[in-house]
C-alpha cells in the first residue's frame, strides 16, 4: 500500500481558499498536518467586492478540527500584497514551503468586445497575481532549499474556451511562469507544476452561454460524450491531484497536468519532426513550406523540449534523420 501522504511541519499558502478548489485544497493540506494560510479577498465570482468572512470561516474550520491556519484577506494582484500573504506565512509559522496560486475569478465576453477593464482586471489576478506572489515565496523557499509551487490552470487556455480570451491569455501565461519557476527552481529544490482543474464551482455562475453562438463551439459543446463525468466535475474530484503535486514524494517539476470527470493526466507540450531545410545560408521560400507542410505537421515523430536549448538538440537529430547534415 502507497505510503499516507503527510505535510506534518510543512507550510502552505494557498490563494483565493475561501470558497470552491482553494478550500478544498486548504481543509485536505491542514487534515494531512499542514498549517495553512487561507487567503481570500473575499469578493464574488466575477471579482467584485471584498470581505474577511470567506477567509475567516475556512481558517476556523480548520483549527475547529485541530489543525493550524491563519487567514489573510490581502489582494494578490499588488506587489505589497503578495509580499503580505507570504509575510502572513512567516510571522505565524516561521516559514514558507507550499505556495498554491488559486485566486481568480471570470469575466467573459466576445474577444472583439472585451474592453481594457475585463483585460486587465483578469490579467492583474491570475498572472500578476501569482508573479506578486510567488516571487516573495521563492526567495524564502530559496534560502530554504525546499519549495513546491502550483500554478493554476486552465484548458481554456490550453485548449480553448470561446468568450474566454482575457481568462485564456492569463491562464496561459501561468504556463510559461510555472515552467521558469520549474528551471530556475531546480538549483534550490523548489519544483513547480500547473494543473488544470475542472470543477463545477461558483466561477461557473459567471459563464454567459452567449457562446453558443459560434457554431463549432456550440458542436464541440452538445456533442461531447459526458458518460464519465455525472457527479465527477465536483471540486473534491480535482484536490487529489494537487496534494500530491505539492507534497514531498512529488519529484515532478515543470510538468502540465489536468483533471477532469475522475481522470488525471500528463498534459505535453510537443514539436513534431517537421522539415529541415536544405543546408545552407540561404533561406526557403514560402512555396517550400506549401510543398513540405505535410510533412511539417506530421507527429508521427516529435520531441518534447524542456528548455529552448533543448530544440537545437531535436532540430540537429532532425536534420541527420532527414540526411540533410
Amino acid at each position: 500500500m502507497t505510503e499516507a501522504l503527510r505535510f506534518d511541519g510543512r507550510v502552505a499558502i494557498i490563494t483565493g481558499a475561501g470558497n470552491g478548489l482553494g478550500k478544498d485544497y486548504a481543509l485536505e493540506l491542514a487534515r494531512r498536518g499542514a498549517r495553512v494560510v487561507v487567503n481570500d479577498l473575499g469578493g464574488s465570482g466575477a471579482g467584485v467586492g471584498a470581505s474577511t468572512n470567506a477567509a475567516d470561516l475556512v481558517a476556523e474550520e480548520i483549527r475547529d478540527a485541530g489543525g493550524k491556519a491563519v487567514a489573510n484577506y490581502d489582494s494578490v494582484s499588488t506587489r505589497e500584497g503578495g509580499a503580505a500573504i507570504v509575510q502572513s506565512a512567516l510571522d505565524a509559522f516561521g516559514k514558507l514551503d507550499i505556495c498554491i496560486n488559486n485566486a481568480g475569478f471570470l469575466r467573459n465576453g466576445r474577444f472583439e468586445d472585451l474592453t481594457d477593464q475585463q483585460i486587465d482586471a483578469i490579467i492583474d489576478v491570475h498572472l500578476k497575481g501569482a508573479f506578486y506572489v510567488a516571487q516573495p515565496a521563492y526567495r524564502t523557499m530559496r534560502q530554504n532549499g525546499y519549495g513546491r509551487f502550483l500554478f493554476t490552470g486552465s484548458a481554456s487556455a490550453m485548449f480553448g474556451h470561446a468568450w474566454q480570451a482575457n481568462y485564456a491569455a492569463a491562464k496561459g501565461g501561468l504556463m510559461g511562469l510555472s515552467h521558469v519557476v520549474a528551471i530556475e527552481g531546480s538549483a534550490y529544490g523548489i519544483t513547480s507544476n500547473l494543473l488544470m482543474p475542472t470543477a463545477q464551482s461558483r466561477l461557473a455562475d459567471e459563464m454567459d452561454t452567449g457562446f453558443m453562438e459560434i457554431p463549432a463551439f456550440a458542436q464541440s459543446v452538445t456533442s461531447a460524450d459526458y458518460a464519465a463525468s455525472a457527479d465527477r466535475i465536483e471540486v473534491p474530484f480535482n484536490t487529489p491531484l494537487a496534494v500530491y503535486l505539492v507534497s514531498e514524494q512529488c519529484a515532478s517539476t515543470h510538468d502540465i497536468y489536468t483533471a477532469n470527470s475522475g481522470r488525471y493526466a500528463k498534459v505535453r507540450i510537443c514539436a513534431a519532426d517537421g522539415w529541415v531545410a536544405p543546408m545552407g545560408s540561404t533561406p526557403p521560400v514560402a512555396e517550400d513550406i506549401a510543398a513540405h507542410f505535410g510533412r511539417i505537421c506530421d507527429s508521427d515523430i516529435h520531441h518534447e523540449p524542456l528548455t529552448v536549448y533543448d530544440e537545437f538538440t531535436a532540430v540537429a537529430k532532425a536534420a541527420r534523420r532527414q540526411g540533410v547534415i
